[in-house]
């Protein structure tokens, strides 16, 4: 199974850019793997949320393949422990899913489309963290996950 992660914007503190590549790295040992970061809007201060939110999903959906299965990080999505992440990804695999894509949306969330668009939300706690902090806590559970999966000491108990 191929995991693509979808990210509105490039990531901008210096400290956790550098975070990035390595996950990215330790992840290709178990899955084939690509990071995708879609290109940050321009002039945002005079346009609505809800076309940000609009114009961003087009970019999203333009991204994506119809066959592909879509889950959104999403604060009012599905809350997992790490085994139980591990254990969604394992019936994705034994599904036979082909590629699954992950979206890390913008500040405002994801538009109408692409919540239509997708088969599953996910959220990575009951709290809000900025998006650009959420990349790492993606990148890291991803990678415990699959090395959850596959009996590495990562993980412990």
């Amino acid at each position: 199974m191929k995991i693509q992660v979808i990210c509105v914007g490039k990531t901008q503190q210096a400290e956790l850019k550098s975070w990035l590549p390595d996950y990215c790295k330790r992840l290709t040992r178990f899955t084939s793997f690509d990071w995708h970061e879609i290109p940050d809007l321009k002039n945002t201060k005079n346009i609505p949320q809800k076309q940000q939110k609009t114009n961003e999903g087009k970019l999203i959906l333009g991204a994506i393949r119809p066959t592909d299965t879509l889950v959104l990080f999403d604060e009012k999505g599905s809350t997992h422990t790490s085994k139980g992440f591990a254990q969604f990804l394992q019936k994705k695999m034994s599904a036979g899913t082909k590629k699954l894509v992950f979206v890390i949306g913008g500040p405002y969330g994801f538009s109408a489309q692409v919540y239509d668009r997708a088969q599953g939300k996910i959220a990575l706690s009951h709290m809000t963290f900025s998006h650009q902090m959420v990349r790492i806590f993606v990148a890291e559970q991803l990678y415990r996950a699959f090395s959850i999966l596959n009996k590495q000491p990562y993980h412990h108990e």
